[in-house]
Formats: structure tokens, sequence, C-alpha cells
């Protein structure tokens, strides 16, 4: 609902402040309400103020201390204070445009004063100071600045290209070092498992061989308790022999064998056992010889 005034008198709003003179005169403030005026003795109604806070967005243009051009966006709530309505309704005629030259003034005296990620940073420290100006300022004309956001800072659009750039390439090096490092590790624990594999293999080969020579010793010995008159070379040679013709068994039932020439007879199936024999003598010999050698 608008304010209304007749000649002799006046509805003032809720959220408004009314300015009366007399003969031209500033005569006093009419709070909200019906207010009667004697036109006769020269009161009238000069004029309806709103006490609404206000806002105004100031887009300020200016350069760094890197020689970066930003545009800064300031936004302003501002006020009439009532008790002091007179000066604001007398004093200026247009308070938006004093504002804006105001924060002109401050921002272009402090901003190239800090390079562009300081501006970034301390951009509450911007609004501050125009806060501090404008309170200072603007209080001698009867408005109450009650808040100064500064929204946003918007670089030239060849400074956000660069600045994206750079970005994408630390957060690319990054990402190289973690991955270089997920190789690293990758690499440690596989040699890791397989040197486990080998020790593991290698025991289980010494375990197999260990079982092979307990079960030769333990048929030489029931072989000789049930034939009397066999020697234990004698013995030996028999097994030899059977697992030599096993063994050709299994290669020849196997169906993924190719063909395998080896050379065979009676003769060479002995070879076969002399060699394995000797072979039995030299490791018990150098584990003979390796305990002395302890000992000693």
């Amino acid at each position: 609902m608008g304010n209304t005034w007749f000649g002799f008198c006046a509805c003032v709003d809720q959220a408004s402040i009314g300015v009366v003179e007399r003969w031209g005169r500033f005569e006093k403030l009419a709070q909200p309400g019906l207010h009667f005026f004697n036109p006769f003795a020269g009161e009238c109604l000069a004029g309806v103020l709103s006490t609404r806070v206000r806002s105004l967005d100031v887009r300020i243009e200016t350069k760094t201390k890197d020689n970066v051009f930003v545009q800064l966006i300031c936004s302003i709530q501002y006020r009439v204070v009532k008790t002091n309505a007179d000066d604001a309704f007398y004093e200026l005629q247009n308070p938006q445009e004093q504002i804006q030259a105001y924060v002109f003034d401050v921002v272009r005296a402090l901003v190239p004063r800090m390079n562009l990620d300081e501006l970034f940073e301390q951009k509450g420290e911007v609004a501050k100071a125009v806060l501090e100006e404008l309170e200072k300022v603007m209080g001698e004309y009867g408005y109450s600045i009650e808040h100064i956001l500064m929204i946003d800072v918007i670089p030239d659009a060849s400074v956000r290209t660069a600045m994206n750039e750079i970005n994408a390439a630390q957060r690319l090096q990054l990402a190289s070092v973690y991955k270089g490092e997920a190789e690293k590790i990758l690499l440690v624990k596989k040699a890791e498992a397989e040197a486990e594999a080998k020790y593991l293999g290698g025991v289980g080969v010494a375990k197999q061989r260990q079982a092979i020579t307990d079960g030769l010793r333990e048929n030489i010995l029931n072989f000789s308790d049930k034939v009397e008159g066999t020697s234990a070379k004698e013995i030996m040679d028999l097994i030899m022999v059977t697992q030599y013709f096993d063994t050709i068994k299994d290669l020849g039932s196997s169906s993924k064998n190719t063909t395998i020439f080896i050379p065979h007879g009676p003769g060479h199936v002995r070879d076969i056992t002399d060699q394995i024999r000797n072979g039995m003598m030299e490791a018990a010999s150098s584990q003979v010889d390796d305990n002395n050698f302890r000992t000693g």
C-alpha cells in the first residue's frame, strides 16, 4: 500500500518515514501513520523515504599486482537511518551513484596491491575495507551500510584458461606419482611372491627327494630280510631297472608326448644304474666331508 496524502492530511506507511516542511523549511519527521497538516500555516509533507534495506550490485574492473585484469562483483545492502532521514532527504540526490563511486575508489586502491591468488584468498578483507569507508562517509548523509558481500572475482578469460591448465597439469603430475608408487609396490610384492614360491618349491623338492631316499632304504631292508644272500648293490640295481621300465611305460602311455630317442638295451640300463649310484655316493661323500670340516 503506497503513501497517500492530501493538502491537509497524509498517511505514511510502515517501513517509511515522512519529511514535513513549513514554508519550505524542514520542520520534523513524520513517523508511520496518519498526520494532519495546516496548509494555512505553510505545513506540508515534502516527501517520504523508505527505511527498508536496499541492495546495490556494483561491478568493478581493475588490475592486480601481477598485471591480471579482473572484475569484482560487490553487493551493498544499505538503508536510511530513521533519526537522520532529513540528511538522507536533503543531502544526497542519488545515493546509488555516491555509493558506487566510493566502492570504485576503495577497490581500485586496494586490489592493485595484491596478487591474483591473494585476491581470491582475501576478498573478505577487500569487502571489510569497503564497508569501513562507506560507513564513515554515508553515515554523514543519513545512510547505514548493513552488509557488503564480495560476490565474485572474475579474471580475464585467457587467465582462467591458463589457471585451469596449470591445475590440470598439477593433478596429472600427482596422479603420475601415485601411479609410480603403485607400480613400485606391485613389483616389490611380485618379487616377494616369486622368492617365496621358489623357497617353497625348494622345500618341496627336498622333501620329495628325502621321501624317495627313505622309500628306497626301506625297500632294500625289506628285500634283504625276505631274500637271503642278496647284497644291497644287487637290490639297488633291481630297483633302478624297475624304475627305468616304469618311466618308459609312462612316456609311451601319455597322449601329449612327442618323439623321444633314448639309448635302450641291457648295457645302457646298467650304465644308468651306475650313474645313479655314483651320484648318490658322491652326495654322501660330500656330506661327510662337510661334517668333518665343521667338526674340525
